[in-house]
């Protein structure tokens, strides 16, 4: 059996939680989960998921731009607060 070394880590208490919460779906301890990720960071000779950003989708692109032509129309209503956004809802009633 091969020789095993200890690894300690600090991280906020509220990530730990959350992490150990999120492995244990998946019936792994936080450094069971550790491991994984080592061993996978070995395999693939790097960190084993993409760092870059993810590009919206085609829905999320058109959403943008229709909120964008939205917020240029000057005949769709704004409102400068949230009070008479509700007063305006309040009135349709």
């Amino acid at each position: 059996m091969a020789k095993t070394a200890s690894l300690n880590i600090r991280l906020d208490e509220e990530v730990k939680k959350t992490a150990e919460s999120v492995y244990s779906h998946y019936g792994l301890s936080l450094a069971e989960a550790v491991t994984v990720f080592i061993h996978q960071s070995c395999n693939v000779g790097g960190l084993p998921f993409d760092l870059r950003p993810r590009q919206p989708n085609a829905v999320t692109i058109a959403a943008m731009a229709e909120s964008e032509r939205i917020s240029r129309d000057p005949n769709v209503k704004g409102y400068r607060d949230m009070k008479a956004l509700f007063e305006d809802l309040d009135a349709d009633e």
